[in-house]
């Protein structure tokens, strides 16, 4: 009886202080916020091929297999780079968003529905009179550094001042306009261009602007084309075309106001 209590004795002795308890919840939490963060993109991949290629040297140990032991060995030592190399973009975006809490998350609900049907409003004019616009608007990534190449405003979103920004002959016309919250910080902002080669011939700057922005960071941009008279919305790298007003907002409402991540646009 004694020897049956001092093994259960020694059996919780891990987990018996407070300190054992907040190192595994503090190890469950980070690898939780890890493993949303790559949710959807192409880490995932990676790392179930990393995996595979654990599995295959602990076989190849068991087995036998010295030559394929070693070469997997060899393969190990450069991966920590490789990936570093690989995935720089994703880590920054990463390191950026870890810890972050997102301002639509908390927001006043009703200003934010209010900041989208201006959008929507604005946008739709825009496409009627084939005017072209790039809107883009913040998540949880930091926009200052495009921000602060165009021209600051700090202003309350409204209807007629996102479609005065984009009239043609202006000074605004041609950059993007960049939303924090319910207000435009700042118009005539320059954007990165996409590096993809799977967009369509018949998409101009703005559209690869907006494709741009959303490979460099988790942000949204609204595009209408001024050809065409189109709406469509960048996410995540990917381009969702031929939008209405409503189906805009929808869209807006699903990005910026629930747990969607960059790679997961859903259908």
């Amino acid at each position: 009886m004694d020897f049956s209590l001092q093994a259960l004795e020694q059996l919780l002795q891990p987990v018996s202080s407070w300190e054992d308890v907040l190192d595994v919840l503090l190890v469950t939490v980070v690898l939780y916020n890890l493993l949303l963060l790559i949710r959807g993109t192409r880490a995932v991949q990676v790392l179930i091929g990393v995996l595979v290629l654990v599995l295959l040297h602990s076989i190849a140990e068991a087995v036998g297999l010295p030559a394929l032991e070693n070469t997997l060995e060899k393969g190990f030592l450069i991966l920590p780079l490789a990936l570093i190399v690989l995935f720089q973009h994703e880590i920054r975006r990463a390191l950026a968003t870890f810890g972050t809490t997102s301002f639509w998350s908390f927001g006043n609900r009703q200003k934010l529905a209010s900041t989208f049907h201006s959008i929507g409003l604005a946008v739709t004019s825009l496409a009627e009179r084939r005017i072209g616009a790039l809107i883009v608007l913040e998540r949880l990534e930091g926009l200052r550094n495009y921000i602060e190449n165009g021209i600051e405003l700090d202003a309350v979103v409204s209807v007629d001042l996102l479609i005065n920004l984009f009239t043609p002959d202006t000074p605004t016309h041609d950059g993007a306009v960049i939303i924090q919250g319910d207000r435009i910080a700042a118009a005539a902002c320059f954007l990165p261009l996409t590096q993809s080669q799977r967009l369509s011939a018949d998409l101009g700057t703005r559209h690869r602007a907006a494709l741009g922005i959303s490979d460099e960071t988790d942000a949204v941009a609204v595009v209408v084309s001024e050809e065409t008279g189109t709406i469509s919305i960048a996410f995540g790298g990917e381009l969702i075309r031929d939008l209405e007003s409503k189906d805009l907002r929808n869209r807006l409402h699903q990005f910026l106001l629930s747990d969607v991540h960059p790679g997961e646009v859903p259908a």
